[in-house]
């Protein structure tokens, strides 16, 4: 019998009442059209199941996810009329399951309009491609039969570069408009996060909100309004003082030049800590910033907490995770640096 793990040196805080805050935002800024939730890749790194049902106490009613592996961890927590499967059936199992479960699929192609139909057919989600191409119809496709016959809930598509003032905004609106008056649908959706803060134009009847209910920052429009929502923290392992002429870590990277303390942290790039933050980072105890020293490893991390004297082995230190600042810092996109956090972390 395997006894019952002790606690990880690992943990990830989410601030709920930030996330529902988020959702309150969107929603407000999505003026007359509602706010969704996208939750796929686990609710952005975070947990569905902790994220779900802060938002649908918030209000949410509308989830979207990628995959049908990700249907289960939503169902337990709202009805399945709420929930769309971005990626769609690709077979007829996966039909199969939408329809037992009672999800709707987001047809992306007229290959799937006809697995949808020869299955029974029923409320689906439609994709239009105005100008990503991704998934999603193409626009030269929407008056076939198979779309018109279809009996579709929301008409989506998926704007490529609303984090930017481009002119391919206005060309995926204008194609967007045309779709909805061909193909009849209750609902119709173009707005990510970003695209949200292009303004009412963009909202439609419902908005998609994804990175920034998770304290992401795609435009500046939403720069004081929306709040940060992960906080993960690393356990110190070991401490130990270095002399003038000791290096740290692989390939020697780092060489003190003084009399330094360096701590040992359990956090590396298997966390989701990149090698990208090496000799760029550093973590925190309270206020005391802890430079990182030497080369990110796969488990660890080293950093100089010489300006520490009170910290102790087992203590824990803050991951700095403002979204938009650790992006600009270590380079990754605020997408990765919450989806890259790793199984390790014991979210709560």
């Amino acid at each position: 019998m395997i006894p019952d793990l002790p606690p990880p040196t690992l943990r990830l805080r989410l601030d709920g009442e930030a996330l529902a805050a988020n959702w309150r935002a969107l929603d407000r800024l999505s003026g007359s059209a509602d706010a969704g939730a996208a939750v796929k890749a686990d609710a952005y790194g975070l947990g569905a199941g902790r994220v779900v049902p802060i938002l649908e106490r918030a209000g949410a009613k509308t989830f979207f996810v990628a995959h049908w592996s990700e249907v289960p961890a939503v169902l337990r927590h709202v009805p399945a009329a709420w929930l769309s499967v971005l990626h769609g059936p690709l077979r007829s199992d996966d039909a199969r399951f939408a329809r037992q479960a009672g999800v709707r699929p987001v047809i992306n192609s007229l290959q799937q309009a006809a697995l949808w139909r020869d299955s029974g057919g029923g409320p689906c989600d439609l994709m239009v491609d105005t100008g990503i191409n991704r998934l999603g119809l193409s626009m030269h496709e929407i008056g076939d039969p198979l779309v018109t016959g279809s009996e579709i809930e929301t008409l989506l598509s998926h704007l490529a570069s609303a984090d930017e003032d481009v002119a391919q905004n206005t060309v995926q609106h204008k194609r967007f408009e045309e779709a909805a008056r061909l193909i009849p649908a209750r609902r119709r959706s173009l707005a990510n996060s970003a695209g949200i803060a292009l303004g009412a134009d963009y909202a439609f009847d419902l908005t998609r909100p994804g990175l920034a209910l998770y304290g992401g920052v795609p435009r500046p429009e939403l720069q004081g309004v929306i709040r940060p929502v992960a906080y993960p923290q690393t356990a110190v392992l070991q401490l130990r003082a270095l002399s003038p002429g000791d290096s740290v870590g692989y390939n020697a990277l780092f060489t003190a030049d003084r009399p330094m303390r360096a701590a040992t942290v359990s956090l590396g790039y298997a966390d989701g800590f990149l090698r990208c933050w090496t000799g760029k980072g550093a973590l925190r105890h309270g206020e005391v910033e802890l430079p990182l020293l030497g080369r990110v490893s796969m488990d660890l991390v080293v950093v100089d907490c010489t300006a520490a004297p009170t910290l102790r082995e087992g203590d824990w230190l803050d991951v700095p995770y403002d979204l938009p600042a650790a992006s600009q810092r270590c380079g990754l996109s605020q997408y990765e640096m919450l989806t890259l956090l790793g199984t390790r972390f014991l979210r709560a």
